[in-house]
């Protein structure tokens, strides 16, 4: 009865799943959706939850006012969560494999309450000092390391063709914390002040801890050595990758975290609006799941490309828009440039899995179904690893551009040289786009990537 139980993928003791076989048809219609979905689900409630403490100074810091810092002080405040969830995506990468992806989500969703509880503390006291913000600012990127995590052990739920859309699914429904907070934070500070905005989320946290505990599960086929890991990092598509997701998510998340920021310095007449900047990152977000729908149609790469053209044009009319001190034009312009953005996201995550998988079965024949499937698990793993390592670094993407915006406006009163410098990095990566995954005259390498539909 155990092992039949077991087979189909029912969780044994501790919530351990033991055989887990997502590209089986039959093991995957009769088992493996529903726990993959159950999964899912409560991957994305822990994640939104991350994402919006590792986001909330990005509303915090415009409502600032009484401690009279610079513009370019309050994006330092913006940037040091984007720098410190970045590193932090690396060791939580891992801590699925080592740990249980269900364990460690209670665990991570539970280190939230540190940055909800110590921003109380810095905003209750008017004499805080700077450098007790840059420290409490900083701890809020425990949430930023939730995405790896997640993105980490989603990946081993489902099968190669459907990895597009759930790990669309799951990242956009992270991202859309962007656009909770600032959607939800000028309403909760307004009315309580700046104060709730950390103790608001402690509830919350308390209930994601106990959703993943009653409802995730953890998966021996996941469990890796980390040092094995870790051996992701000599591979040339790991780098190349996080290259082009700092211009996918990196893009995301600091143009996310900067827009409240960009239209008080910018605007200071139309400060109204920053409570509107919530709709930047709830479109990047919702257009997410279309990235990678596309790439499970027409290829990541494909995509990927388009993405980056479509960012550097929405740069050129966001640079319009504060040329022109047009509010209407650099509004909308910065919603197509996050939107734009968001399907690269979802391109790129796709390209990911496709990649690792292609070079795992590269040369095992598909008649062979055994060691063809040990391949295909390898490359899984694999995956699993490179994902952490490549959001880790695209996210540092962030802080570049928080810091881009920052130098710039007090170094020259506006944002052009930073935009100038954005778009050049697209064209760069648009390049590197089709010169290693698009271009017929390649490697060996490269043609088994296209054959893959990269």
């Amino acid at each position: 009865m155990t092992m039949a139980r077991e087979a189909r993928g029912a969780p044994r003791k501790g919530r351990w799943i033991g055989h887990w076989e997502p590209d089986d048809p039959a093991f995957w219609e009769s088992t493996g959706r529903r726990v993959a979905r159950r999964n899912l689900i409560f991957s994305i409630v822990a994640e939104h939850l991350g994402f919006t403490l590792w986001t909330v100074w990005s509303i915090v810091a415009v409502k600032l006012g009484a401690y009279e810092f610079s513009t370019d002080q309050l994006f330092w405040i913006v940037s040091l969560p984007n720098l410190v969830g970045s590193a932090l995506r690396i060791p939580y990468t891992f801590a699925p494999a080592r740990f249980g992806g269900r364990d460690w989500t209670i665990a991570s969703a539970l280190f939230l309450l540190i940055p909800a509880v110590l921003l109380a503390v810095a905003v209750s006291d008017p004499g805080t000092p700077y450098w007790a913000f840059l420290a409490i600012a900083a701890t809020a990127g425990l949430g930023g390391g939730n995405f790896a995590s997640s993105m980490a052990n989603i990946t081993y739920f489902y099968p190669q063709s459907r990895q597009g859309a759930a790990l669309g699914l799951n990242a956009a429904g992270g991202n859309i914390g962007v656009s909770s907070v600032q959607l939800l934070m000028p309403l909760v500070i307004g009315a309580f002040g700046l104060a709730a905005a950390g103790l608001f989320w402690v509830p919350f946290i308390v209930a994601a801890s106990a959703g993943a505990y009653l409802f995730m599960d953890n998966l021996t086929s996941a469990k890796a050595d980390p040092r094995d890991q870790l051996k992701i990092v000599t591979s040339g598509h790991t780098w190349i990758m996080s290259i082009l997701y700092i211009g996918s998510f990196g893009s995301f998340i600091g143009y996310s975290t900067a827009f409240p920021l960009l239209i008080k310095s910018q605007f200071p007449e139309h400060t109204s609006l920053v409570g509107y900047a919530f709709v930047g990152a709830l479109v990047g977000s919702l257009v997410r799941p279309a990235g990678g729908w596309l790439s499970d149609r027409l290829g990541g790469a494909r995509v990927t490309l388009a993405g980056f053209a479509a960012m550097a044009l929405a740069l050129l009319l966001v640079w319009r828009g504060l040329a022109a001190h047009d509010i209407t034009l650099f509004f909308g312009a910065y919603l197509l440039l996050i939107a734009t953005t968001g399907v690269g996201n979802g391109s790129t995550y796709r390209m990911i899995p496709a990649i690792f998988r292609a070079r795992a079965t590269a040369g095992v024949p598909a008649s062979d179904t055994e060691a063809f499937a040990e391949a295909a698990a390898n490359g899984r793993r694999d995956a699993s690893a490179a994902i952490g390592v490549i959001s880790a670094i695209g996210a540092f993407g962030g802080f570049f551009i928080n810091r881009g915006f920052g130098t710039s406006i007090g170094a020259t009163g506006d944002a052009s040289a930073a935009l100038a410098a954005f778009a050049a990095f697209y064209a760069a990566c648009l390049a590197l786009t089709w010169f290693c995954y698009l271009r017929r005259a390649g490697s060996r390498a490269a043609a088994g990537l296209a054959a893959a539909r990269v």
